[in-house]
């Protein structure tokens, strides 16, 4: 059976999972460091690609330069993100179609980002099982429209990665928990994640999972409650300390990590104090979740609407619910389950892990396309109605959305002009009655058509929807027999010129990244091993004799000098003997730091006494 993993690539963390063949139980595979979650995040540094947390760690440091959310601008044009883009440091330009991003004098698409991220997984899967790893699940906003779906299979391709199946995020939920409890009934999975949010109403019953209807907005997650509250931070900066810092990049990024640790905190605390150290000041505020909720309970509430809307869709009220099922980290945020729970009139299942559910039901689905689980069928949907501009600009359409996928849908069409030899096909995505309201797909021509008066010819156009959700158009003059084809390459995806060159690249370089990462990596260890042995002499140098105090001196000169090196044989050498060289100063310090905690507890119960 070929090895197909689960991948769940999300806006702000990431994760692979597989099967477990003796147990038949999704797992979600660690890293060497047994961390589940790989952040979505990617640094383009002098030295080289850094990803993960290595890469958060350089967001303060080098903001311009450090990628993040990129999901939010997978497949979408410069004038769809243009009004988001004062929320990055990173530069993003407007191209032919596509988005790219500026990093320094380099150029890279969204996909090409997302690819790092893939990549990554990849190679934690390959550690993981000892063999290649080659094919792949990768899981999907429900509403992501067809670029979008097309960027995100770039991005694989870019990775060296075959994505076997483009699979709907909360369809991926429903068949991990398919898996361990629910059996009947009809259930709606609520999606909230850091970028976006799907809601899907399913009919699970004998192993087949079937989408009724689905709606969400691929513009509202986590990242959202996060900026409300830097907002808000950002007058109150002004308003104790006089200075605005929203044009200062470092200091942007420190406080949007720290709005999001605060955010996190909150879930689980009723107030949470944050301390932030700016060159000028230190910032110090205490926030309670009361305040916090303020801030976000609009952005909540408009989660709702959708959930209503494919409610109605499904042809259900609230009540016909019989199971709801929270999925995404923002779902932790207590006001989105007391809404949820208002909405539905029961209380959200959580059981598993809310980061972790999508990536196991990629996994499951991986196991069903490789043969492992025979006894479970998906039946998904396509989020988006599909058709083709006729005269007047108006949108004919062939496929509604929610229709099950896989599908295919025809119809008759006829030329305007007589004598007309060509026909221009023009393939629109959209819910809008007109062709320019509507996202355009694709264009293509029907030469060939013998002159005939206008309405004569008899052109039948069909459309063909994979299980991926992938378009593919056929057009055909029925009296002639001359067709044309196209499968729909997006407005705003790549060339396959582009994947191809951003594949072999992938494989000229592969060798020269992974040494230029683990140099970085090996200098960001000394780098932390410096700043703790500077700190240990300023607070304890007075504790060992003068000749051991030397020798820790020269280790941590003889590091510093290895550390500018690019010899990372050398900078591990010397960063093993700086280990060695402040081990008893370390030991001395612990023993102070102890007498001192028994002594002042000591000290403490003499005074209750």
């Amino acid at each position: 059976m070929s090895r197909i993993v689960g991948i769940d690539l999300g806006t702000t963390n990431s994760l692979v999972a597989y099967v477990d063949e003796k147990t038949g139980l999704p797992r979600v595979i660690p890293d060497r460091d047994g961390h589940a979650l790989l952040p979505s995040i990617v640094s383009f540094a002098n030295e080289g690609v850094l990803v993960g947390a290595a890469a958060r760690r350089q967001l303060v440091r080098r903001p311009e330069s450090t990628v993040y959310s990129v999901k939010r601008l997978m497949g979408r044009s410069y004038e769809d993100v243009k009004e988001e883009l004062c929320y990055f440091p990173f530069k993003v330009l407007p191209c032919e179609g596509i988005v790219k991003i500026r990093i320094g004098s380099r150029e890279v698409t969204p996909p090409e980002v997302s690819a790092i991220v893939l990549k990554s997984l990849k190679e934690r899967a390959e550690a993981h099982f000892g063999e290649t790893i080659e094919k792949a699940v990768v899981t999907v906003p429900a509403y992501f429209n067809d670029s979008q779906r097309q960027a995100t299979k770039d991005a694989g391709r870019i990775a060296g990665l075959d994505v076997v199946r483009i699979l709907n995020e909360p369809t991926a939920a429903s068949l991990a928990y398919g898996l361990q409890r629910i059996r009947e009934g009809v259930v709606a999975v609520y999606d909230l994640g850091g970028g976006t949010f799907d809601i899907s109403i399913l009919r699970v019953k004998d192993g087949v999972f079937e989408v009724l209807a689905t709606n969400g907005n691929t513009r509202l997650g986590g990242d959202d409650f996060d900026r409300a509250l830097v907002v808000w931070l950002l007058d109150d900066i002004r308003e104790k300390h006089g200075v605005y810092l929203g044009r200062d990049l470092e200091a942007m990024q420190e406080l949007r990590l720290a709005a999001e640790a605060a955010k996190i905190r909150l879930s689980s605390d009723e107030r949470t104090a944050l301390t932030i150290p700016f060159d000028a000041f230190t910032y110090h505020r205490e926030i309670t979740r009361s305040e916090l909720e303020r801030l976000i309970e609009r952005l909540v509430d408009s989660t709702l609407a959708p959930c209503r809307m494919a409610l109605a869709d499904a042809g259900l009220a609230s009540a016909d619910i019989d199971e709801v099922v929270l999925v995404g980290g923002s779902t932790r945020v207590p006001l989105v389950r007391r809404r949820v729970q208002e909405l539905f009139g029961k209380t959200p299942h959580s059981q598993l892990n809310p980061d972790e559910v999508v990536a196991l039901g990629a996994a499951v689905q991986a196991h069903i396309l490789a043969g492992g689980i025979t006894n479970m069928l998906l039946l998904d949907v396509t989020p988006l109605s599909l058709g083709i501009e006729t005269l007047g600009g108006i949108v004919s359409v062939l496929i509604p959305r929610n229709t099950t996928i896989p599908t295919n849908a025809r119809e008759l069409f006829t030329t305007s002009v007589d004598g007309q030899r060509v026909v221009d096909m023009h393939v629109v995505q959209g819910e809008r009655e007109l062709a320019k309201d509507c996202r355009s797909l694709a264009r293509f021509e029907l030469s060939g058509v013998d002159p005939m008066p206008a309405g004569m010819p008899k052109i039948e156009v069909v459309f063909l929807i994979d299980a991926n959700g992938i378009l593919q158009v056929t057009a055909t003059e029925l009296r002639t027999g001359k067709a044309a084809a196209i499968e729909v390459k997006p407005t705003y995806g790549l060339s396959d010129a582009d994947v191809e060159r951003m594949v072999e690249e992938s494989f000229a370089y592969a060798e020269a990244d992974v040494e230029a990462r683990l140099l970085i990596e090996t200098r960001n260890e000394a780098d932390t091993v410096i700043t703790h042995v500077e700190r240990a002499l300023a607070q304890g140098s007075h504790l060992v004799a003068a000749d051991e105090r030397r020798a820790i001196v020269e280790a941590l000169d003889a590091l510093r000098g290895a550390r500018d090196g690019s010899d990372r044989d050398l900078i591990r050498e010397a960063t093993t003997a700086m280990n060695h060289a402040t081990e008893h100063l370390a030991e001395i310090m612990m023993d102070a730091a102890l007498k001192g905690a028994l002594a002042s507890r000591r000290a403490g119960e003499i005074m209750e006494k």
